[in-house]
């Protein structure tokens, strides 16, 4: 038993949600050997059927990003591909269904920011992610949608793709290049290290695209439910959850920070079937 939220919660062993590992890990290696094949092919090696792939193409934020510019000249921003809009469009589609299940399935920053996190719950154990206070904690997941307005202006007003020299994502899969700015690998740093002490860090206060795709859980179609006729409300699903979502207290999931990662489902944490569900339908 801990304490979570002010109540005694009785600690399941969790059932893993393995195929979300595989896809997270499939997408990181992904991304690396495209960055890692972009560097080689400007030596002169690398593989030559992804030699004009890169970072800027695969990132769907970047379509966020150019999209004023675009509507409003017909131009892209610098560095901006034609495939960072159809990513975009993708990543709403999949939003308007799921969610961000980009965010809890595909992106290589939250997977490396899990990764260190499983450092942190193994050796601060009960103190891990613990570590803000709650009523701080609730202001600062806020923080990011200034992040997000601040990036849209000043792309617009520039016209510069302005958050590359922030981005800890850029920083991530080119920390040996010279394009990296020394801020973008700093923030890269702090996230890494705060991921040792709270989950996803970076996803919860900074990411100015976590924030854009968070909206979507306002109406989403498939949704994360909860059976009150068959929940314990022991806790299990909340203590579970890497965005600290208070799932027992809820019947549906609406919370802009859900990444749909299903961890707090009847699938993977919670011990009675059926109880806590991700559906498009309604739950008894």
């Amino acid at each position: 038993m801990i304490k979570l939220f002010g109540k005694q919660i009785r600690i399941f062993r969790p059932r893993s949600i393995w195929i979300r590992k595989v896809v997270q890990w499939f997408f990181f290696a992904f991304i690396a050997l495209i960055s890692i094949n972009h560097t080689l092919v400007e030596s002169g090696s690398g593989i030559p059927f992804l030699a004009s792939a890169s970072l800027h193409a695969l990132c769907p934020f970047g379509g966020v990003e150019t999209l004023y510019t675009f509507l409003a000249s017909g131009v892209l921003v610098k560095k901006v591909h034609d495939a960072s809009l159809v990513l975009m469009g993708i990543g709403i589609f999949l939003a308007v269904l799921f969610g961000p299940a980009f965010c809890g399935w595909i992106c290589p920053l939250g997977t490396i920011q899990e990764f260190v996190s499983g450092f942190g719950k193994k050796y601060l154990r009960r103190r891990f992610n613990h570590f803000v206070p709650f009523k701080l904690d609730q202001v600062l997941r806020y923080a990011r949608y200034a992040v997000l307005v601040w990036v849209i202006y000043v792309t617009a007003t520039s016209s510069t793709l302005i958050f590359e020299a922030y981005d800890p994502y850029f920083a991530l899969f080119n920390f040996w290049s010279a394009e990296v700015a020394p801020t973008a690998l700093a923030i890269l740093g702090i996230t890494l290290v705060l991921s040792f002490f709270v989950e996803r860090p970076w996803c919860k206060y900074a990411c100015p695209y976590g924030a854009f795709l968070g909206v979507f859980n306002l109406f989403r179609i498939f949704s994360i439910k909860r059976a009150e006729s068959t929940c314990k409300a022991d806790g299990a699903c909340s203590i579970m959850c890497p965005m600290n979502i208070q799932v027992d207290t809820k019947t549906v999931i609406r919370d802009h920070q859900c990444i749909s990662c299903l961890e707090c489902t009847s699938e993977a944490i919670c011990p009675v079937a059926k109880t806590v569900i991700f559906t498009s339908g309604s739950v008894k």
